[in-house]
């Protein structure tokens, strides 16, 4: 059998990739299951602001679309953060569970979901890589399991621990291109000589696996930006972390080119930033694997 049809083959290259994101976060220091912590206050505001709440509903709407529904549903939404998906499945009706490993994102959560009275959010903090889903009962124990951009996703095996605790559907969200950022975008040249080219990442070899090992699946492939306000600081920390985590130079040299071109270029107390990229969604459908067919 050619490599190309070979899950073996890809599993292994999948699992010696080192460019995911659980590897570049470790690559820079940060612990990946705590690596928002700092950020959580942040990351919540731009979670449940108006731009933040479209981004949400598109998601879930995409996800009614194509057949689920979430009244009375149970959901697994690992990754939960501060509430961005837990809260509008909630809205809607479902019973969640929300997984956290932040511990400053788990007290906003249970902040964001304390209204919901009626199906209180059961919310569960810890590393989902350590949870025993046997001792828990979680083996195909919901609906829906939902993992969007969450770093637990990061070899084949980790796929497949995923899915055991979905009995209908799981999704998966990851990057498909290396993260963009406008600030990026204009210091890379500055620094290489280069214009900056996103990468393609990991997403490809948990499609290809999905498909050699007989799942049936719909996929769909976007670009998300979003905005965000930084003072100069925070937006040179920002472009300093993200060359160290795509293996470009972040040395004094780029610290120098990055702190010039932002006080040549933004006001003195605000950078705006564009950021995103491509992102791949997967709605995998472990119970009725024909083609939906809106009603």
């Amino acid at each position: 059998m050619k490599p190309f049809f070979n899950p073996a083959v890809w599993e292994q290259e999948w699992k010696e990739y080192g460019d995911g994101a659980a590897a570049r976060m470790k690559r820079s220091g940060v612990d990946p299951a705590t690596a928002f912590n700092s950020k959580a206050q942040t990351f919540n505001e731009q979670s449940f602001n108006e731009e933040g709440r479209r981004r949400s509903a598109r998601i879930v709407n995409w996800l009614a679309s194509r057949g689920i529904a979430f009244e009375g549903a149970s959901v697994l939404d690992i990754g939960a953060a501060s509430g961005v998906f837990t809260v509008p499945f909630a809205e809607r009706g479902a019973h969640v569970t929300a997984f956290e490993s932040s511990p400053p994102q788990v007290e906003l959560l249970k902040r964001n979901t304390a209204r919901f009275t009626e199906r209180p959010v059961q919310i569960v903090s810890g590393e989902f890589e350590q949870i025993d889903i046997g001792e828990k009962g979680w083996n195909e124990a919901f609906d829906l399991v939902f993992v969007s951009m969450c770093p637990v996703v990061h070899d084949w095996d980790s796929v497949k621990r995923i899915l055991s605790c979905a009995r209908k559907f799981a999704y998966i969200s990851m990057p498909y291109s290396s993260s963009e950022s406008s600030l990026v975008s204009e210091v890379v040249p500055l620094i290489t000589g280069e214009p900056f080219q996103p990468k393609i990442t990991e997403m490809s070899y948990l499609l290809h696996l999905l498909g050699l090992n007989g799942y049936a699946y719909e996929t769909l492939v976007t670009r998300e930006l979003k905005t965000t306000q930084h003072t100069p600081e925070e937006a040179l920390k920002h472009t300093l972390t993200w060359l160290r985590h795509h293996n470009l130079p972040a040395d004094e040299r780029s610290r120098s080119l990055v702190e010039a071109h932002i006080q040549a270029n933004y006001p003195p107390d605000s950078v705006q930033i564009y950021e995103g990229g491509r992102f791949g969604k997967v709605l995998i459908r472990l119970q009725d694997q024909s083609m939906y067919v809106e009603e």
